[in-house]
């Protein structure tokens, strides 16, 4: 049986600094689906995650969100954004980040219950992040800070995981453990994952959506050499480890 939708994008078009970056878009998420987004830069992917978000309003369009067959107002979302937009210099411990991704399940006039201080306890744990829970983030290596706000998009138990470029400054050691974690939480929830590293996407996801400026959707992880050079501007290899078999798609054009 086809697993139920949770996400449904329809015809959405979308602008950025008053330029046009994505149109045409649909697209469906469904439960315990683990997507792949790539694409150049500049094509569109930060967008129509601001969009999922509710972080940015498309010029045309609707999303619509499910929950056991249902529509709803909204699902709750772990969101990890790209690094970069991360500001250091905030004074804010480990630990705190991490509780801090449960805030929208607190009452706006009550400190934070026990049960959800031993929520963020386990998920410090989790992160491998046990004995830096009082560091200020600016004190911390970049790997470490990714597994803090992993932690924080993780924490509230939510219902779609959205990562972007997830690989960024985390280091190798803990990059075995990540997609070992994602594994285990995709069994509970939809991931929707960002990258540069195609490689990384191919072994990881169950499909993928090709965006640059519309959006191609693979039910599998085939992405042909051609596209990838196509669109990214310079020819790439991809090379095949382990269960990973070369694939080749259809041709697709995006107008």
């Amino acid at each position: 049986m086809k697993p139920a939708s949770i996400i449904e994008i329809n015809g959405l078009a979308a602008s950025y600094d008053g330029k046009k970056v994505l149109e045409n878009v649909d697209l469906t998420i469904y439960e315990r689906d683990f997507l792949g987004i790539i694409g150049p830069n500049g094509g569109g992917k930060t967008t129509l995650v601001k969009c999922i978000l509710g972080l940015h309003h498309p010029d045309e369009g609707r999303i619509r969100c499910f929950r056991e067959g249902s529509e709803v107002s909204k699902l709750t979302i772990g969101y990890l954004p790209q690094y970069n937009t991360i500001d250091k210099k905030f004074p804010i411990s480990v630990y705190e980040v991490i509780l801090s991704g449960l805030s929208g399940q607190k009452s706006l006039f009550r400190g934070y219950s026990a049960e959800q201080h031993e929520q963020a306890h386990e998920t410090l744990v989790r992160m491998g992040l046990e004995g830096l829970e009082d560091r200020p983030i600016g004190q911390l290596s970049g790997g470490q800070l990714q597994r803090a706000l992993l932690g924080r998009a993780l924490v509230s138990n939510p219902e779609v995981l959205i990562l972007d470029e997830p690989n960024t400054y985390i280091d190798k050691q803990f990059e075995t453990k990540l997609y070992s974690l994602l594994e285990e939480i995709n069994r509970e929830c939809a991931i929707v994952l960002i990258s540069h590293d195609i490689g990384t996407i191919l072994q990881n996801v169950k499909s993928v959506a090709c965006v640059n400026g519309t959006l191609d959707y693979h039910p599998d992880t085939e992405v042909s050499p051609e596209w990838l050079g196509e669109h990214f501007g310079c020819p790439i290899e991809l090379v095949g480890h382990g269960h990973l078999p070369h694939r080749v798609l259809k041709n697709h054009s995006h107008k």
